[in-house]
């Protein structure tokens, strides 16, 4: 396994191989992709997890945020699969992006980053069209509010455990999700087993997607 990110904290004591790198920059992303695969001896799979959050509707969405939710949310993303592809090629791979969903359920105020999930599940689609006769196939997941460090960050001023007690209300299996919730499935779409599998949005999310609040 190799690791990318732009925090040597966040990598060193989980993966053994890795790079430090500002994904939102293409040369970097590249490097990074070259190292791994020179690491890794080639590239089967490809994870793309980094990602940010924030809030505001469209009028008080300043241009700065605006830049920030989609250079870390999308162009990050473009541009590490990119240089990931001929080494996938090669190995006919499998990609897997993070998504949310954000991605096809509207919430107030929380437009731009709802749009940033949205453009990954489009190009999760359209990509996994492009490789499929490379035998390279793209999924993504989809969850619905999960305790991680980026949940937890977001609004520092709130009792977390209130805000996770609130988030359990809003899924119909009456709890927020784990990591470990994602990891099982996002494991199988990027194995073997899941060779028949390209182009899915799939949703991880306590039945989160099928209410209307």
């Amino acid at each position: 396994m190799f690791g990318i990110a732009r925090r040597e904290d966040r990598l060193r004591d989980v993966v053994e191989n890795y790079a430090i790198a500002d994904l939102r920059d293409p040369g970097e992303a590249a490097a990074a992709v070259e190292a791994g695969a020179r690491a890794l001896g080639g590239i089967d799979v490809l994870v793309n997890a980094a990602g940010v959050i924030g809030f505001g509707g469209t009028l008080d969405t300043s241009l700065e945020e605006w830049d920030r939710l989609f250079t870390s949310n999308v162009d990050s993303l473009f541009h590490v699969t990119r240089a990931a592809i001929p080494h996938l090629i090669e190995r006919r791979g499998a990609v897997l992006n993070v998504s949310s969903v954000c991605s096809y359920r509207p919430f107030p105020n929380v437009t731009a980053y709802c749009m940033t999930k949205a453009a990954v599940d489009m190009f999760t689609k359209c990509l996994a069209l492009e490789l499929a006769s490379n035998g390279v196939r793209v999924n993504a997941v989809s969850p619905g509010v999960v305790v991680t460090e980026l949940f937890t960050a977001t609004d520092a001023t709130q009792d977390l455990q209130a805000v996770v007690d609130y988030a359990a209300t809003t899924h119909p299996l009456g709890r927020a999700g784990q990591p470990e919730d994602i990891a099982a499935y996002a494991a199988f779409l990027c194995s073997d087993e899941a060779g028949w599998i390209t182009g899915g949005i799939h949703a991880i999310d306590g039945g989160r997607n099928l209410t209307s609040s």
